[in-house]
């Protein structure tokens, strides 16, 4: 009988790890992966967007194209960063000419900030052609499988919230 068969499972330097789940050691192994290959792609496409933006200002973007404009605290809320943070990260994407601020009409003290026309373009350029390559890596899945897909990773997204 070999490990595998009873439930014992070899870590990276060859110790025995009693008790652990394989799907769970999969799954993390393979979200490991994902997440590597997605920072990498996040500095590809940011650098795509505008050879000086920061691969983490890409996700702020896609919040301000898919949601409309947005506080910085809730854009920080949703990022998951501090206030100082998303302050830099505004103040840079203002300086590339990416996003603009304006007054909240729904309270004078606050800001909403907003891509503008050309940061809205090169966004949207970007993310045109990362769905295309998605279009093409996965033209051998079942639409389904697509869909499934995308179900359970937004449920592990929003598992992560609570």
């Amino acid at each position: 009988m070999g490990a595998a068969e009873e439930g014992v499972e070899r870590g990276a330097r060859g110790d025995v790890k009693q008790g652990e789940d394989q799907e769970f050691l999969s799954l993390e192994r393979e979200l490991s992966l994902l997440l590597r290959r997605a920072r990498a792609s996040s500095g590809e496409m940011a650098r795509q967007v505008h050879p000086d933006l920061e691969p983490a200002a890409y996700g702020l973007l896609v919040c301000l194209d898919d949601s409309g404009p947005q506080r910085a605290t809730d854009l920080a809320a949703f990022i998951g960063v501090g206030k100082a943070t998303m302050s830099r990260q505004l103040r840079a994407l203002e300086e590339l000419g990416l996003v603009s601020r304006e007054p909240d009409p729904a309270d004078g003290r606050a800001w909403l900030i907003r891509l503008t026309p050309d940061g809205r373009t090169r966004f949207r350029t970007v993310r045109a052609a990362r769905r295309a390559s998605y279009v093409r890596r996965l033209a051998s899945w079942d639409r389904a499988e697509v869909a499934e897909l995308a179900r359970l990773l937004g449920r592990l997204n929003a598992s992560a919230d609570s």
